[in-house]
């Protein structure tokens, strides 16, 4: 969505707030458009709308943001660590908020063969537990590289960990050939450095007949990423308006976390990386661009 019209559509959600329509994806000639739903509630509940009876979505303005003016410092923050058997370098000028986007570029440091992948992370400054529900709508970055919204508290041996996303819209290693369109979510608790984890893969083309990005691949157009954390174990997946995998844990989550998205690569059959250096040269598809993002909290009325 281009800055003009993201800021029509902030001008229609005033008008929304006072006279809104439910949006009905049956009413449409059956078919269930992702960017039409109203922005003041989860897309799902556009979809299909399984709100506990007597609780309501209550908005978390400190983890949402439509991007649509300049980078918000009271909101978000960088971090620089980097991830282990990569090229990846992690740098503060490879992200900010530009044109009514959040984006995150990955280009080419020719002065080194070790971290030559510079790229960037970015964090809340705000944390949150469940149960919550979290989606943002982005655009990937067109490369060998994994593109993540995730959330996260802790380190590598005493943490909290759900990556809503991972996704690759152009492997490289030979394998996974699905990943144009596969949607990677999982998670990770860690005590004392010992791991649980579960996956829950899904897909564009999972989505039911009417969506309209149903068999859409990750490169060809944005995308809305969500996940409903329910309780101390469980989580549930949203890809576009629609239900897309869930995981239930054996131990409970306990730590607040952080919203994150960042772009990195591995040379690894799990990333299916690693881009051709002039690939990162490229600025039609060296960058994730994220849209927006919307939080809320699950709330008694």
């Amino acid at each position: 969505m281009n800055m003009l019209n993201k800021t029509a559509y902030t001008l229609v959600i005033a008008a929304v707030a006072v006279v809104s329509v439910p949006f009905n994806s049956e009413a449409v000639d059956d078919k269930f458009d992702v960017d039409e739903v109203s922005p003041l509630s989860p897309s799902f509940t556009a979809f299909k709308d399984t709100t506990p009876e007597g609780m309501v979505w209550q908005k978390v303005d400190v983890l949402s943001d439509e991007f649509n003016h300049q980078w918000d410092d009271t909101k978000w923050k960088r971090s620089n660590w980097n991830y282990s058997d990569t090229p990846v370098n992690m740098v503060d000028s490879n992200s900010g908020v530009k044109n009514g986007y959040l984006w995150i570029k990955a280009s080419l440091d020719a002065s080194t063969e070790e971290r030559w992948f510079k790229t960037s992370r970015v964090h809340s400054k705000a944390k949150i537990t469940f149960p919550m529900y979290t989606e943002t709508r982005l655009k990937v970055a067109h490369i060998p590289a994994y593109n993540t919204f995730w959330l996260n508290n802790g380190d590598a041996n005493d943490r909290d960990e759900i990556d809503i996303i991972e996704i690759n819209s152009k492997p490289a290693c030979g394998v996974n050939d699905e990943y144009p369109w596969q949607m990677n979510s999982q998670y990770f608790i860690v005590k004392e450095g010992e791991t649980e984890r579960n996956k829950s893969p899904w897909s564009t083309k999972h989505l039911s007949d009417g969506n309209t990005r149903k068999g859409v691949a990750w490169n060809e157009d944005y995308h809305v990423f969500g996940a409903w954390w329910k309780d101390d174990h469980t989580v549930q997946f949203y890809l576009n308006g629609e239900p897309a995998g869930k995981v239930v844990s054996h131990q409970p989550f306990t730590l607040e976390q952080e919203l994150i998205w960042d772009l990195w690569t591995q040379d690894s059959p799990w990333v299916c990386g690693l881009p051709e250096k002039e690939e990162l040269l490229d600025h039609k598809h060296n960058t994730m661009k994220v849209d927006w993002v919307r939080t809320w909290k699950l709330v008694s009325k």
